[in-house]
């Protein structure tokens, strides 16, 4: 096994409360700074930077997980990660199809850009990323598991868009097996409230929409390689630590 650092939860300025300087080159770029193992590019409700994103980890030979944020129905907030650009793509049109037909303002959100590789402005994301899609939290996890993905709660110590902030309760039908913690030291107060947890494994990320809260190589987690498809693999066995 080989031990990673990682930060599985970044955002570019394709996400309306990005940053616009958060370009997928500067991401790849800042994580290669940090030499940070492995990152994961996941805007809300969307995939489309990945394509820029990809091309750049390969010219740096950084391991980059294609991704999102997805918004359930219920507002609750999952990262999605994928094995590949073209299964990130395929969710992408999935999600894009189901998410509220609410117009961007990119005066009041935000912009939305979509880059290329060179950092150049390419298009623009009309519909705004950060509302709901018609999937609820239920669906979400076979869904990305039939692209061959894993879906993780997001920030679930965070008291807005969280499985238990927007829920308040673990479903006793869920089937997810890593759960994300934006402060690892609320962990015991969540085990001793949800038992569920203590089954799972857990991880922390950054949720960075700067360049500079991209974390440092801090955080590990275990996996047979340092590829997208290990790390997907390894983010579904709890047993793998």
């Amino acid at each position: 096994m080989l031990s990673l650092s990682y930060d599985l939860h970044i955002h570019s300025c394709l996400s309306p409360c990005g940053d616009n300087e958060s370009t997928p080159a500067n991401i790849v770029g800042m994580a290669y700074v940090k030499e940070l193992d492995v990152i994961a590019l996941c805007d809300h409700n969307t995939s489309k930077n990945c394509v820029a994103a990809s091309e750049v980890a390969k010219a740096y030979g950084k391991t980059l997980i294609c991704g999102m944020e997805l918004t359930t129905e219920e507002e609750v907030h999952v990262v999605c990660l994928m094995p590949g650009l073209d299964k990130a793509l395929e969710l992408d049109e999935y999600v894009n199809q189901r998410i509220m037909p609410v117009e961007n303002n990119p005066d009041i959100f935000g912009e939305q850009l979509i880059m290329n590789s060179d950092d150049e402005i390419i298009g623009h994301e009309n519909k705004l990323l950060i509302n709901a899609t018609t999937i609820s939290f239920s669906k979400v996890f076979p869904l990305v598991e039939s692209f061959g993905g894993v879906a993780i709660p997001a920030h679930i110590d965070k008291q807005a868009n969280s499985l238990l902030a927007n829920l308040g309760f673990i479903p006793p039908d869920s089937t997810f097996k890593t759960v994300e913690l934006k402060n690892l030291n609320n962990l015991p107060e969540l085990k001793a409230q949800h038992d569920y947890l203590n089954s799972c494994k857990v991880i922390t990320s950054s949720d960075a929409h700067y360049l500079r809260d991209i974390n440092e190589p801090v955080n590990f987690l275990h996996a047979e390689e340092n590829s997208s498809e290990a790390v997907i693999e390894a983010l579904k066995n709890p047993k793998i630590l």
